[in-house]
């Protein structure tokens, strides 16, 4: 198979969660516990990071792994989900995995996938383990792809393990209220494994309070640290929490002997893009006028955009916006201003929400603005309105901003 084939069978072959929603979520980890002896555990041959969360967690684990590489360690780095290509879910100090390594994966493997009837999140972490252990990593740094005590990353046994935060977003799967959320969330913690908890919030402290002491496992509150301030190359004032986050938890790996100096911290955060590859967040595409996105999707993380965007400088503004058809109208627009011109649209994926249903519900929020047939087209119409001294930012769900970063 080409590359191209071997991405159309892996996305065609089975649902997925990213572009379908919740036919793919699984109910227990026995698939990928099978898989991976299937591949002769490859998550035995190196070290871990584990990282969950509802917001932050992507740019916690590029931060993480950034600060990691200027130190020297040989670092792999495995998130979801991507943006342009499906590679970049799998990195090596940065560098996405090869086409020749995706293909000759399935190709090796695809019997087994097709027998056991694998989804496509437990297909891409079995691959991601396997690469990473061919590469002989020094440490990978694992995002969770939903929830966590489920998900099909959480056969590993980390060194650490990292939660964010949580808000309200897939309650479908994973509880209705914060206290269900944590639980499902504070299941990557591990039998005397350090866990470190990002941001205080008084509805789950004693849900991460109670499981870290009934698994042994050491406690570290990010929120009560008064740390050095620092500068990162991911914009936005919320990455201030993230950047606390990550200096919390490489404190806990330096009492465990892994030798990051103050500098590697300093020069990692600094450089997470160059680092990393990341994309996406609060990310500029153009000046005159200024065209920003960020992949801010959920209520938690839609208010975080919404106050970057009012430190914002500019004498209109413009909102690209589309969204995934589950995602809840009621709770998430009344968070946009109604100050702004809209350009609705839709992702080119089946699980967008028709934007005809996006803008009908819009207007019941006083969001004024026109329907358009595509993201690039409602993106082109905001540049051709805009003046040079307007912003337009795009946004909504990491879909639209897939496709024009």
């Amino acid at each position: 198979m080409t590359y191209q084939e071997t991405l159309d069978w892996l996305f065609a072959q089975l649902p997925m969660y990213q572009r379908q929603g919740a036919a793919n979520y699984k109910i227990n980890l026995d698939k990928i516990q099978a898989l991976a002896q299937y591949l002769e555990n490859p998550q035995k041959e190196f070290k871990s990071i584990h990282v969950a969360g509802t917001n932050g967690k992507g740019s916690t684990s590029h931060m993480l792994a950034s600060v990691l590489q200027e130190a020297g360690y040989n670092v792999g780095l495995y998130t979801s989900p991507h943006l342009k290509d499906f590679r970049e879910r799998i990195r090596l100090n940065g560098e996405v995995v090869s086409k020749q390594f995706v293909i000759g994966f399935v190709k090796k493997h695809k019997a087994y996938f097709e027998a056991h009837q694998l989804s496509f999140f437990e297909m891409t972490v079995g691959m991601a383990f396997a690469f990473f252990a061919s590469k002989k990593v020094d440490v990978a740094v694992i995002e969770v792809g939903l929830g966590g005590r489920l998900d099909a990353t959480n056969i590993i046994t980390p060194e650490l393990s990292v939660i964010t935060n949580i808000g309200m977003d897939h309650t479908q799967f994973l509880g209705n209220t914060l206290p269900e959320i944590a639980t499902e969330k504070a299941g990557i913690i591990k039998e005397g494994v350090p866990v470190i908890i990002g941001e205080y919030q008084k509805e789950t402290e004693e849900v991460f309070s109670t499981l870290s002491r009934k698994r042994n496992a050491p406690l570290h509150k990010a929120y009560d640290f008064n740390l050095m301030p620092m500068e990162s190359d991911l914009l936005g004032s919320y990455q201030k929490q993230n950047m606390r986050t990550v200096q919390v938890a490489i404190s806990v790996l330096q009492d465990q002997g892994f030798a990051v100096g103050i500098q590697h911290i300093a020069k990692g955060l600094k450089n997470v893009v160059k680092n990393t590859g990341l994309l996406g967040r609060w990310q500029t595409l153009q000046e005159s006028p200024k065209v920003i996105c960020d992949t801010g999707h959920n209520a938690e993380g839609l208010h975080y955009v919404v106050d970057q965007l009012s430190k914002e400088k500019f004498e209109r503004l413009h909102i690209v916006l589309g969204m995934v058809s589950d995602k809840d109208l009621v709770e998430v627009l009344p968070i946009f201003p109604t100050y702004a011109t809209y350009y609705f649209c839709k992702p080119d994926i089946p699980r967008g929400m028709e934007v005809a249903q996006l803008s009908e519900a819009a207007k019941s929020h006083k969001l004024i603005g026109e329907a358009y047939a595509s993201v690039n087209e409602a993106l082109d119409t905001a540049k051709k309105t805009a003046s040079p001294a307007d912003l337009i930012f795009v946004g909504g769900s990491t879909f639209v901003v897939a496709e024009v970063v």
